[in-house]
């Protein structure tokens, strides 16, 4: 079966240019030139790689990189203009994998999706889509949980949290990671409000929170799962 790739880019020459690289190499393509269009084909093709310009109209990259985070772990390469520092942490602390800073080369661009869907192989949600953890069932995309077969009902953040980490599975996410990728760059908050929501979470999962670890002085990781 072909990989499926979503390719999001306002600019027609360029947008079209990588579409032809990633047809040649065996993908499928879809292509998109804003940032609403992509949300919504991206929930219809369900893609195995998110190509994404940062300067889009109607909504930008980092948006959808954001709205992408909350309902898929799928591979996400980041397009830009912009070379800043700031700019490449923004774009990984929302969640993004690699970054390509333009001009480049379609070449290198399709060689580089190829090696990060080697990393990350096996990575994505069980056929199901239930990801299972001790007596716990979590599906991400019908956001619903499950311990010991009874309904567990999660507030927004708290489901947001908690597929953080579990799609970071056995990595350790720092607090101020956390609030970037759950509460927004924006917010003004601090990082007790992560520990507050892990504490509920933990309340929430009974014997299962010992699949969320603290990591002193650092933030939080889930071990592996099922």
């Amino acid at each position: 079966m072909k990989k499926k790739v979503l390719i999001v880019e306002d600019e027609l020459r360029i947008r079209e240019l990588i579409a032809d690289y990633f047809t040649g190499d065996g993908w499928e393509v879809r292509e998109a030139d804003n940032g609403q269009d992509a949300l919504i084909w991206f929930d219809a093709l369900q893609p195995d790689l998110l190509i994404l310009d940062i300067m889009l109209p109607k909504m930008d990259g980092f948006t959808v990189c954001r709205e992408i985070r909350r309902r898929s772990a799928i591979p996400v390469i980041l397009l830009t203009a912009k070379s800043a520092d700031d700019d490449k942490i923004h774009g990984f602390e929302l969640g993004a994998d690699d970054y390509v800073t333009k001009p480049f080369s379609p070449k290198v661009l399709v060689a580089r999706a190829n090696a990060l869907m080697k990393r990350v192989e096996g990575a994505h949600l069980p056929e199901t889509g239930i990801i299972r953890f001790g007596s716990a069932s979590f599906n991400p995309l019908a956001h619903r949980l499950e311990v010991e077969g009874a309904d567990v009902e999660l507030a927004p953040k708290e489901y947001d949290l908690l597929w953080l980490l579990i799609r970071n599975q056995g990595i350790v996410i720092s607090r101020d990671n956390i609030l970037s990728r759950v509460w927004g760059i924006e917010f003004a908050g601090d990082s007790r409000v992560v520990d507050s929501h892990i504490k509920k979470l933990r309340s929430k999962l009974g014997y299962e929170s010992r699949f969320i670890r603290t990591v002193i002085g650092t933030g939080y990781m889930f071990e592996d799962a099922e």
